[in-house]
Order: C-alpha cells, then sequence, then structure tokens
C-alpha cells in the first residue's frame, strides 16, 4: 500500500504472502501472483531489494554486539580469575607465614 499498489493486496492476502514470504519473491512469481505490469514488479522488486539489504545491515550489527558482548564477557571471566588467583596467592602466603610461626 506504501508503493500505491493496492490492487495487489488482495492477491498478496489471499496467497498468504507475509514478511518472510515477501521477501522470497522474484520477478516471475510476483508476475505469477498476478502482477502483469513489468513497472509495478520494477517498482515491488527494488522495495524488495532495499529491505533485503537493511535486514542484512541489521543482521551484521546484531551479530557485532553479540561479539562486543562475549568479548566483554571473557574479558570479565579473566579479571575475575586474575583476583581470584591474587586472592588464592594471598591466602597461601599468610597461612605459609603462620606455619612458620
Amino acid at each position: 500500500m506504501s508503493l500505491n499498489l493496492e490492487q495487489y493486496v488482495s492477491e498478496f492476502s489471499a496467497q498468504n504472502i507475509n514478511g518472510e514470504h515477501l521477501l522470497q519473491l522474484d520477478g516471475s512469481k510476483l508476475k505469477a501472483l498476478g502482477i502483469t505490469s513489468s513497472q509495478d514488479r520494477a517498482i515491488i522488486k527494488k522495495k524488495l531489494k532495499e529491505m533485503k539489504a537493511s535486514l542484512e545491515k541489521a543482521r551484521k550489527a546484531q551479530e557485532k554486539m553479540e561479539k562486543q558482548r562475549e568479548k566483554l564477557r571473557k574479558k570479565e571471566q579473566e579479571q575475575l580469575q586474575r583476583k581470584l588467583k591474587k586472592t588464592d596467592k594471598s591466602s597461601l602466603d599468610a597461612t605459609e607465614g603462620t606455619n612458620e610461626q
């Protein structure tokens, strides 16, 4: 509808074309859905291409965020392990000092 192609809404609905199916459409599938105008198909294909690019960009941003979170988690874990080793060493040194007395 945002593309001013309301005449195809009923056919898309009748064929249960949802967002996932929409992204799978190509020229021949659009033609099979009754979009006989090559101009209309071109408009839809262009918008689908933009949507796919936008989705890919969002997916890459999500992956980048996940990698950053994982890196931060590992860094925090390493810091905690160093802190525990330091605490264990301090405890061991204190125990040895008591044993020597």
